[in-house]
């Protein structure tokens, strides 16, 4: 059993990783809806159209312009639905957990789970670093929560 100092110590950590969430969720969102009513692709050609006429030997600048003439606005609408799905879904837990949902709790560890599932997957094929942090952080929120739904059970 746990200190009520350690116990202080790891309610503070939950806060704090359900906050990170929470600016995850509105950045997700942000950029979903961005996806949804701006054409990227256009806005980067043109300010790569600028940038190239004073250097047209600007390595980033033109590889940032095929890449963005690479997305179809097919994929950028999947891309905008994933991002808004993703950020609402959070968005909606993290809301539940802050107010002290006691659904939340099992709703927020099951979708994690999803979520790192996923994650795993997808890393054993790109081997992202960016992607193995995410899931260790999403792995120690898991528990942070099932910690936290432990402690309200008992306490109610």
């Amino acid at each position: 059993m746990a200190t009520p100092a350690q116990e202080k110590g790891l309610h503070r950590l939950f806060e704090l990783g359900v906050i990170i969430k929470a600016v995850n969720a509105a950045l997700e969102l942000a950029l979903g809806f961005l996806l949804l009513f701006v054409n990227v692709a256009a806005i980067v050609q043109t300010f790569a159209a600028a940038e190239l006429v004073e250097d047209p030997d600007n390595f980033l600048v033109r590889h940032l312009s095929a890449l963005a003439g690479s997305v179809s606005a097919h994929a950028q609408f999947v891309s905008a639905l994933y991002l808004l799905s993703h950020g609402i879904i959070k968005a909606v837990l993290v809301f539940g957990l802050l107010r002290d949902k006691l659904w939340a709790y099992p709703a927020s560890i099951a979708v994690l789970a999803l979520f790192v599932a996923y994650q795993v997957i997808t890393y054993t094929r790109t081997l992202s670093l960016a992607l193995l942090l995410l899931t260790i952080f999403d792995l120690v929120l898991i528990w942070l929560i099932y910690h936290e739904y432990r402690h309200h059970a008992h306490k109610r």
